[in-house]
């Protein structure tokens, strides 16, 4: 049978290979470019998940070897030399410090996928190896979907992927949703999921929350799995809202967009 922590290890494989493939045909033009993260080009988009894959092969390799996680002064290493890169170097590295960090994930055996424990550094506890591959492939899936939609705005998350951060978007709520842009406001929105023919509650209060259908909602939200992932990770501004989603009752998509404004 095919673990959760298999499932995610394939999905970083994939994901690597296709991204891989991508930024080696990249110009140097194109490195400069926008990408879909407002604020980055696509080469810094590159660098940030070339020194998060050092900043997590630590943490895995930490681990393996008893020590502690990596202090914050190693991940700000790690970013200092990432961000003195070229655009040029940084399309160069990256292939080469993402596939570390894949092999390293992928070297478990299936015991130690089933009952090792890695401390990522930031959370409560370590985890077990499904949990940092998901964690990872989160990361590692919007940002992927940054680099494709700054040359493509029809871009989609990685299917492979999307089940898995669906698994723990609303773990990601406490940290991302900004419920007081709706000024007081609170609804529960019925979401259908209309690729999947699934309903859930999004009930926006503080804290937001995502749950069973409500009987009697405020409001309907209807879209593919793969755009609400984006909505909740600040991924569907206009430009990158696809022409099926929709949206009735008193909260607009421009609400949405503030109360998940990304990270």
């Amino acid at each position: 049978m095919t673990s959760r922590a298999d499932q995610a290890i394939a999905a970083l494989r994939k994901g690597h290979e296709d991204l891989t493939a991508l930024v080696r045909g990249l110009t140097s033009e194109q490195l400069t470019g926008p990408s879909a993260a407002s604020e980055w080009d696509l080469s810094q988009v590159i660098s940030h998940l070339g020194s998060g894959a050092e900043i997590n092969l630590e943490a895995v390799r930490a681990s393996l070897e008893g020590r502690p996680a990596p202090e914050f002064e190693f991940n700000k290493g790690v970013w200092a030399r990432w961000d003195g890169m070229t655009p040029d170097e940084r399309a160069v590295e990256f292939p080469i410090a993402n596939q570390r960090l894949v092999e390293a994930y992928e070297a478990f055996d299936a015991t130690q996928r089933a009952e090792h424990r890695i401390d990522v550094g930031w959370m409560p506890e370590p985890v077990d190896v499904a949990t940092s591959a998901v964690l990872r492939l989160t990361e590692f899936g919007y940002h992927d979907w940054d680099v494709r939609a700054g040359l493509d705005p029809s871009a989609t998350l990685a299917p492979e992927a999307t089940v898995l951060i669906d698994d723990r978007i609303e773990g990601l709520f406490g940290w991302i949703a900004k419920p007081a842009f709706l000024d007081g406001r609170t609804a529960d929105l019925l979401v259908t999921l209309t690729d999947l023919g699934e309903r859930r509650g999004l009930h926006l209060k503080d804290p937001v929350t995502l749950g069973d259908a409500p009987a009697a909602p405020d409001g309907e939200l209807s879209l593919t799995l793969e755009a609400f992932l984006r909505l909740a990770a600040g991924r569907l501004s206009a430009k990158y809202t696809p022409a099926d989603v929709k949206i009735t009752g008193p909260i607009s998509l421009d609400d949405l967009r503030a109360v998940f404004p990304g990270y």
